[in-house]
């Protein structure tokens, strides 16, 4: 029995056709208002319009990004030596996503506080025609990644940036209006400077989730501790040791651990000792993929003290 290993299950989640679907239509419609945004900015000389296209850029990255990864984690068997497959892509697309738009509210931020000193011109009218579309394209753009975002990190990600160039778009409406009205130019780089903050946040919580993925932490909801003392409780296990619980992509917590089962039990008892071990971890902690070794009273096993 000390080479008893089970798998809880060997397939990770995959995205569904319906995200690639989003994600397409999605990096379509936010590639061409982009180049909109870009031309009306420039032709209007608004920081708020600018701005908005370079986080509009992000999100039209970090689309890019999402679409591929998936469609590289599609082919999971196409090599035999990558035995996780290419899952791992998209939490790198992600922390790639989150530097992106760090490095965009950054010149946000520099290029407001130099338009505060001397606001330019800026054109209200053209401004407030781009900035409408832009927030009409972006209402479209999240109501499809809402839809279909489901357990994906890059979805996820995707979908707040999403809703952050909405409101970012709807600062910049708002500027237009006041500028063509007032013709206060100085409020152009105060919306740009609440873009700017708005989007360091949700760079810190994306970038966040990516890294502990990759360093393997074990997920926030999960408690190693917890999950030891549940599987030494079960009946004919003497220790819980060498337990590992990391994350390998989005939807697939994975996890090992080793079982000393207790003197006198035979080899049918362990096999209700390992059913015991798969329901205790798929339905109390939610880890449907794990690997559990079962090793024999006389085996030398590892200290227990060394968990994870």
């Amino acid at each position: 029995m000390a080479g008893d290993h089970s798998h809880v299950s060997s397939h990770p989640q995959g995205a569904s056709d319906t995200q690639v679907r989003a994600l397409q239509r999605s990096l379509w419609v936010l590639g061409v208002f982009l180049v909109v945004e870009v031309v009306g900015g420039w032709l209007s000389g608004s920081l708020a319009l600018l701005s908005d296209a370079g986080h509009m850029l992000t999100d039209v990255l970090g689309l890019g990004m999402a679409l591929a990864a998936i469609l590289a984690a599609r082919r999971v068997d196409a090599h035999a030596t990558r035995t996780f497959g290419l899952y791992r892509l998209e939490i790198l697309a992600a922390l790639a996503n989150a530097v992106l738009l760090f490095g965009v509210a950054v010149w946000i931020l520099v290029e407001a506080v130099r338009r505060i000193a001397a606001p330019p011109e800026v054109l209200g009218t053209p401004m407030l025609v781009v900035a409408v579309v832009g927030l009409a394209a972006n209402l479209v753009v999240l109501r499809w990644l809402r839809a279909a975002q489901g357990e994906s990190l890059n979805l996820e990600g995707a979908s707040l940036e999403v809703l952050a160039d909405t409101l970012g778009s709807v600062g910049v409406v708002i500027a237009a209006v006041v500028v063509q009205l007032t013709g206060v130019a100085i409020v152009d780089p105060i919306v740009g400077v609440l873009i700017g903050l708005m989007v360091l946040p949700r760079t810190w919580q994306l970038g966040r989730k990516a890294l502990r993925i990759l360093i393997q932490a074990a997920p926030d909801h999960v408690d190693p501790e917890a999950i030891l003392i549940d599987l030494t409780a079960l009946e004919g296990v003497a220790a819980a040791h060498d337990l590992h619980v990391w994350t390998l992509t989005s939807g697939m917590d994975v996890a090992t651990v080793h079982l000393a089962l207790a003197d006198g039990v035979d080899a049918a008892a362990s096999h209700r000792v390992l059913d015991a071990a798969q329901q205790t971890l798929r339905d109390g902690h939610g880890l449907d993929h794990a690997t559990i070794q079962l090793e024999p009273s006389d085996h030398d096993a590892c200290d227990p003290e060394h968990g994870w």
